[in-house]
């Protein structure tokens, strides 16, 4: 099924309001004051100027703020890792560059923003740390885990000693530097107080029922005296995942002056919280001869900061991918004085991956192969690592249909061997893979009298089709036109659902919707059975269906009623249900449960500049079954961008003399724009996953971007002979020697 966004044109014509766009009376305007050193403590604050402007009400710092609670658990909301979260305006102490100091609050936004650069502050600076290559001596293993990371499995077999006298062997470093999100949509916090007190917020986050537990939480308010609403969130992918520090900045402001505030941070402030975090990797790949994996070793080391353990799974998908029978895989964090990195679209595997995938290129020159025919060679019908079998993994049919399409037989084996003017032409390919994920979650459905279904569930949509995809869950459990259904999301009050993250949206909450209307079906039924002379007055509720709106009987359709009528039979003129999803942890514990890609790339090259351009790419997936064939699409696109990126855009350059990343801005921090994305063509390869989801339905919001950077990598080695190790690629990296 291809179908438009419902929300699409609430969208385009400026109807959806986000965080920052809902309207209150007498609403007040926070600006924050960013601190200037990486390291250190405040030493004294002088807001005397900043008062004296026309319209501020109140400089807000650590030393007049309301009460927050002193204690690290108040402060860990539903994502946080081990370790003690960022307080902000908590005491006078200076953690990473950037680090909010005050806020200015005033009638007028412009009010509060030129009073802002009048604060004074004087500060007692300390020595920092932000390099993560000078500081890899002191690195540690995560000593407290966030929920849901699973830390690399035991070794397997001899993976060191088997490398060492491997016949064929490759070995190679590899680097990323820290990227930043930059959604749209800036972080923003509008918070409502009613005349009773209550906090009615509007976030941008990826889930309101977290923002709301961490509000409570902080600030010692019980949850019936917040609620937080994000009926619209304008990207985030990874950033929304933990209530960033305008949130806590608002609430506070509304407390101290018992009016409706607003705080907006600016794109600079984009930059002072979590990023994706730098990581140094390396890989040593043994093999036979004839291309058979005898060893995987794959160590990496991630930056964290100094109070909190951020972990990602980087290298566990070396022990996935390939069949071998030796491996051993490491992870080890080294603190910084940053703040504390946050999920960024496929995190872990953008970068673990990445590595794994253009060593494997390496080693196919090595062994002179066809790099497609190397990963055919160690196709791993089961996980390498522990023997579990695949839910359902239909890579091999990525291989066989993404070659086709791109057309792969006919690519030479040397490198430079292909031209066209002055550009040297090169194809690479990569594998992809992305854990299927699902969790718990509730849903409520009202069905009413005018025939009209309403269903209902705390999700979120960051732009990834949730409102959508929903519907078409309900509509065809339902038997209704899609017209007919619509879907609540965005607000803490609505049945609990999880994190927005992980692409795990439609495989929990879109499960928890159809199970809501399969309650709702049986309760329709039970009502149908009662009417006078009806149809199914002695029929089973098997031998019914569900279609164009009505309950009819399977052998004879003319025999049907409307379930509008059902409904107004009932008298109440509506139908409710509510559903708790549970995962099957105790069947979904014997499968490794995995989406997975093949990703084919041709690249033209430069080679006077040194400029690469990505001019074909064939993304071919398997993720279970596709709900919204359009939508889905459009995740797989977006994902091949943002993997165009990351190989030869986006980097977040660090002065480390300073501790502070320069380039701070959407003028200087490069992403791909329209002139760099030329073909992109996306197959989705049939599968269909009941053990992930009752759906079959597995997720397509990280898969899209795993394996696109290693890709290009790889047809950039094909174009020149050279091979970049680090990303982004850029051109003096491409024309080194």
């Amino acid at each position: 099924m291809a179908v438009s966004r419902v929300d699409g044109r609430d969208k385009v014509t400026g109807q959806a309001r986000y965080a920052a766009e809902h309207p209150a009376d007498a609403l007040l305007y926070g600006v924050v004051v960013s601190g200037t050193i990486t390291k250190g403590r405040i030493a004294a604050i002088d807001a005397r100027k900043a008062l004296a402007v026309p319209g501020v009400i109140e400089v807000i710092t650590h030393e007049n703020r309301p009460r927050i609670r002193s204690f690290d658990l108040f402060y860990k909301d539903m994502t946080a890792p081990g370790g003690s979260p960022f307080r902000p305006l908590y005491d006078d102490k200076i953690h990473s560059s950037g680090q909010p100091v005050a806020l200015v609050v005033a009638a007028t936004f412009e009010a509060a923003r030129y009073a802002s650069s009048l604060v004074e502050i004087a500060y007692e600076a300390e020595a920092h740390e932000t390099c993560l290559l000078d500081h890899l001596e002191r690195s540690h293993k995560p000593s407290r885990l966030k929920a849901g990371y699973t830390p690399p499995p035991e070794p397997k077999g001899f993976a060191d000693e088997v490398w060492d006298s491997a016949l064929v062997k490759m070995e190679g470093d590899y680097y990323s530097g820290v990227e930043h999100h930059n959604p749209l949509e800036m972080f923003a916090s509008t918070v409502v107080r009613g005349v009773d007190g209550h906090l009615t917020i509007y976030d941008k986050t990826q889930s309101s029922q977290n923002s709301r537990w961490y509000v409570s939480h902080v600030f010692g308010l019980s949850k019936d005296k917040v609620t937080v609403r994000n009926p619209y969130v304008g990207g985030a992918f990874g950033s929304g995942l933990r209530p960033q520090y305008q949130l806590a900045l608002a609430v506070m402001a509304a407390l101290k002056l018992e009016r409706s505030v607003r705080v907006v941070l600016t794109r600079q402030q984009m930059f002072s919280f979590g990023h994706r975090p730098e990581t140094v990797q390396r890989v040593r790949l043994g093999a036979r001869p004839d291309g058979t994996l005898t060893a995987i070793i794959h160590e990496a080391l991630a930056e964290t900061s100094r109070n909190e353990d951020y972990v990602e799974a980087v290298v566990n998908w070396s022990g996935q991918l390939y069949a071998c029978e030796h491996i051993r895989l490491g992870y080890k964090l080294v603190a910084l004085d940053r703040f504390s990195p946050i999920d960024m679209r496929a995190p872990g595997a953008a970068h673990g991956v990445h590595a794994l995938e253009v060593a494997m290129d390496e080693l196919s020159y090595e062994l002179t192969m066809d790099p497609l025919a190397l990963r055919l060679r160690n196709y791993a019908d089961l996980d390498p690592t522990d023997g579990l079998p695949y839910s359902t993994k239909e890579l091999r049919a990525c291989y066989e249909q993404g070659a086709a399409r791109f057309g792969w037989h006919q690519r030479p084996g040397e490198v430079r061997s292909m031209r066209e003017g002055h550009e040297l032409i090169g194809w690479g390919m990569a594998s992809g893979m992305w854990d299927a994920m699902q969790m718990f979650a509730r849903a409520s459905a009202v069905l009413h009298a005018d025939g009209n279904l309403v269903v209902s569930s705390a999700a979120t949509d960051i732009g990834t089709g949730t409102y959508t995809a929903m519907c078409i869950i309900a509509a065809d459990a339902m038997g209704m036109p899609l017209e007919r259904v619509r879907f609540q999301l965005g607000d803490s009050t609505l049945p609990v659902a999880p994190v927005e993250g992980g692409s795990s949206h439609v495989a929990t909450v879109g499960s928890a919707v159809q199970g809501v209307c399969g309650k709702l079906q049986k309760s329709l039924f039970k009502l149908a059975r009662k009417m006078p002379d009806s149809p199914f007055a002695k029929a089973r509720f098997e031998d019914a269906e569900f279609a164009g709106g009505a309950l009819r009987l399977r052998a004879h359709p003319g025999h049907a009623l409307p379930l509008a009528a059902i409904v107004a039979f009932d008298g109440a003129g509506r139908l409710e249900e509510k559903y708790m999803m549970l995962p099957n942890v105790l069947k979904q514990k014997n499968y490794l449960r995995a989406t997975h890609s093949a990703v084919f790339v041709e690249v033209r090259v430069d080679e006077a500049f040194g400029t690469v351009r990505v001019t074909r790419v064939v993304s071919a997936i398997a993720a279970g079954r596709i709900i919204n064939a359009k939508a889905a699409r459009s995740q797989i696109i977006g994902g091949v961008v943002w993997g165009i990126g990351q190989a030869l855009h986006e980097e977040t350059q660090s002065d480390d003399r300073l501790g502070r990343f320069m380039n701070h801005n959407l003028g200087e921090y490069q992403v791909p724009v329209n002139a760099d994305i030329h073909d992109i063509d996306v197959v989705f390869v049939q599968e269909d996953d009941r053990i992930v989801s009752r759906l079959g339905a597995k997720g397509v919001g990280e898969i899209g971007q795993v394996g696109v950077a290693a890709a290009v990598c790889n047809a950039i080695y094909h174009a020149t002979g050279r091979r970049v190790r680090s990303t982004p690629m850029t051109p003096d990296k491409v024309m080194a020697p």
